[in-house]
């Protein structure tokens, strides 16, 4: 959880937040009218991690698997997975003219070193200090917020006036009331002369005011200290993201942008390796105080009102990430040298807590085509906590995407010779992926126009070291360093010597659906809810999709028609070759997840033994329509391969004149059988057979109904609603509710409220 001056999501008024005394006043009003994606933001992964934080001690995969896994909007997912097309930019990076000041006050000013910081309110006492700091020249970017009258002595400030005046592309992508307009003072350094840029904020001071005690501020020349790097063991190619945390001194923190999966990876490492100095394009600092964690930590591990106050090791050494690895960076507490000065830029379609996150990434990904890397220093900030409340909702991009984002870089390649024209690949690739939007290639593409136009030189490319054979890395090799435990104050437990980590049924649930990619069909108002369901189940699953009606871009809703909602699905199985199953849900029906776990996965699940769902209906003496449908299933029989036959008919005992029935709102379908199905809606093909009639039809041919597991059986399912729904209709035991309907933030509070009788840390919320 960065906390810097974040533009906020619409301003729909949000739930109060249990326990924190102060609440932002632009993220947070009333609690009256509760907006839910917000509430559900702070308080439910506030639940997430109070599960993920509490109990068992070491089993350590978590949530969403990397690469695959979810934790919320896909969460983890690929939730954000373009619907639309996306098109490359055509721009011709020779000719960009050039981009000159002339009509801000500083137009012949020049320096080198760099820092700069967004503003939203009067000058901090910490930018105060940063103003204080010698050889640095404070450059503060203002946005709709900052007062008119800003000002402070020692700073160079540009109002959005100011910055609109200096003719760079990227303004027109650029949000007025977001951090993100860092983007603007980026160029305006670069245009001024810069050579190093510290990206901060306005409420971290510099320890001991020296920045150069803390960086390598000098990588080349007298200044440069050539000294050798600790580095991270490059002997497992799997692991792509690490905690840097850990190394100095503080394992059960985490930093905000580390896939939730990983938390659990709490060991030291067992040797590290070395690696020359000079290359560390991108400096990555620690923070003393409050850390840049996410709000999943915030929210579970404050003890009280107490403000945080973690303290990292200082004396730890410097210690550089390998290609292949990667590590979260902020926009905060961050040094960028002239050769990574492209990694500046900060995404605009993704929320603001994401932003600096998923740039980072990115940024790591191409510092490896011109032979950088990052490396992590020792505390170099200290930023103060001030007791309030971000939402989780700005961070659902990272709880999204970045495990799978992670695995995406490491195995990009491109053929591209320049490195510009691999920058802007590398953000269409992503937009198609859905990492980002179409509009971040766009920004992409004016970005890199504009840093020609203030003369910056893109470096050239060298060769990717991860593409070569890894090299053995031998006894003489390994470097012993073994991090200090520092205590520290979480769940108002002091963590002294040993940490306890406390990880407890998310973590079960996770293992085990983890790689199951749940679909769901809302008939409800998606605008109100499709956040909503993934943050309740992404956190579980693999990813979620959602699918209605009508489609919304927008909230990634795709377009599927109830009945015929089976034809689509075999296009969605083929999106995730490597998923081990596929849940369908429609949102009728709450899924208990915890009661799931006894199921065979590699078996059909389906409500076959729920009489009231699946039923036999006889053709004599019934409408036309189930007649219809009813000789429709024996033309698609008639054509069936044998081993589909004999298993319908065997199920349906030649019954020629009955129809079976499914409601079809909760069934599963593992990886073996997804041929199967696919096969047996090609056989389909154009006629108009209903979901409730296809459904049971696939799922005899599939396979003998003695087979399927009979995990649903015991399913709460009325026909009807009861007049009121209440926690009396709903059962925790029972592994799913039918009917349950959902169509406002409030009835999803309700929801959540009874949910929590199985998922008992959800009472937090309450």
């Amino acid at each position: 959880m960065q906390v810097q001056d974040r533009a906020v999501a619409a301003a729909a008024p949000k739930s109060v937040l249990k326990g924190l005394p102060t609440r932002h006043p632009s993220r947070f009003s009333e609690a009256n009218s509760l907006d839910f994606s917000t509430w559900v933001s702070e308080n439910f992964y506030k639940i997430v991690t109070f599960c993920l934080l509490i109990a068992t001690a070491a089993a350590l995969f978590f949530l969403y698997n990397s690469g695959d896994a979810a934790a919320l909007r896909s969460i983890q997912n690929n939730q954000s997975q373009s619907l639309q097309s996306v098109h490359f930019p055509q721009v011709n990076l020779n000719s960009v003219s050039r981009i000159t000041d002339k009509t801000s006050p500083y137009s012949n000013f020049r320096s080198e070193s760099w820092i700069v910081v967004s503003v939203s309110g009067p000058p901090s006492d910490s930018l105060r200090s940063l103003v204080r700091i010698k050889g640095w020249q404070v450059l503060a970017i203002g946005n709709s917020k900052t007062p008119a009258d800003w000002s402070l002595k020692g700073a160079i400030f540009l109002s959005l006036e100011q910055q609109a005046n200096l003719g760079f592309r990227v303004m027109k992508y650029l949000p007025y009331d977001s951090f993100i307009r860092k983007s603007i003072g980026y160029l305006f350094a670069i245009q001024h002369g810069a050579k190093k840029i510290f990206d901060a904020d306005d409420r971290g001071e510099v320890i001991g005011g020296d920045l150069g005690k803390h960086f390598d501020v000098e990588l080349v020349g007298e200044g440069a200290r050539q000294d050798v790097i600790l580095q991270y063991s490059h002997e497992d190619p799997n692991r792509t993201v690490v905690n840097p945390y850990i190394h100095f001194g503080q394992r059960s923190v985490w930093p905000r942008g580390l896939p939730l999966e990983n938390v659990g990876e709490i060991g030291h490492e067992e040797y590290y390796t070395e690696v020359f100095g000079g290359k560390q394009f991108i400096q990555q600092g620690i923070s003393n105080g409050l850390p840049d964690v996410d709000s999943v930590f915030y929210f579970t591990r404050k003890s009280g009102l107490e403000a945080f106050d973690i303290r990292f090791d200082d004396h730890a050494p410097k210690v550089a990430l390998p290609q292949g690895m990667m590590v979260p960076l902020n926009s905060f507490n961050t040094m960028y040298h002239s050769s990574a000065f492209w990694g500046l830029m900060l995404p605009v379609s993704v929320s603001s807590m994401a932003s600096d996150v998923l740039r980072g990434y990115w940024a790591q990904r191409l510092l490896w085509e011109i032979g950088g890397n990052v490396v992590v220093y020792p505390p170099t900030v200290h930023r103060y906590d001030r007791i309030e409340a971000y939402p989780f909702s700005e961070e659902k991009d990272l709880h999204v995407s970045v495990g799978r984002l992670t695995k995406f870089l490491v195995s990009w390649r491109s053929s591209k010779q320049g490195l510009f024209e691999k920058i802007l690949e590398l953000s269409y690739d992503m937009a198609k992926e859905g990492f980002w939007m179409e509009k971040d290639v766009m920004f992409t593409a004016a970005w890199l126009q504009d840093l020609l136009a203030v003369g910056y030189q893109q470096p050239r490319l060298m060769s990717l070291e991860i593409d070569r054979p890894r090299a053995s890395i031998g006894h003489g090799d390994r470097k012993e360093f073994v991090p200090r435990k520092l205590p520290s104050v979480h769940l108002g437990v002091e963590e002294a010597g040993t940490v306890n980590y406390e990880i407890g049924n998310l973590i079960r649930w996770r293992k085990y659906f983890g790689n199951v990619v749940l679909i769901m069909f809302c008939r409800g108002p998606v605008e109100r809810t499709a956040l909503e369901w993934r943050l309740l189940y992404g956190r579980i699953f693999k990813t979620v999709i959602i699918l209605a009606e009508q489609k919304n871009a927008e909230l990634a809703v795709e377009e599927g028609h109830l009945d015929q909602l089976y034809k689509i699905l075999p296009t969605i199985f083929n999106r995730y070759t490597g998923a081990e199953g596929f849940l369908l849900l429609q949102d009728d029906t709450i899924l208990n997840y915890w009661n799931l776990l006894q199921a065979d996965k590699s078996k059909l699940w389906i409500t076959n033994k729920v009489s009231k769902s699946w039923t036999t209906v006889s053709t004599n003496g019934n409408s036309e329509w189930f007649l219809k449908q009813a000789k429709l299933v024996q033309k698609v029989v008639g054509t069936m391969p044998v081993h589909f036959q004999v298993s319908f008919k065997e199920a349906v005992k030649n019954d020629h004149h009955s129809l079976t029935i499914c409601s079809s709102e909760v069934f599963y379908i593992p990886r073996h059988f997804v041929a199967d199905f696919s096969d047996l809606v090609s056989l389909v093909g154009d006629l108009e057979i209903h979901h409730k009639v296809a459904i049971p039809m696939f799922f005899m041919s599939m396979d003998s109904t003695h087979n399927f597991d009979s995990v649903f059986s015991k399913m709460v399912y009325k026909r009807k609603p009861p007049p009121s729904i209440n926690s009396t209709f709903y059962s925790p035991q029972a592994p799913a509710v039918h009917p349950w309907n959902i169509a406002s933030e409030q009835e999803f509070i309700k929801l959540i409220r009874v949910m929590a009788e199985g998922d008992p840390l959800l009472m937090e919320l309450v």
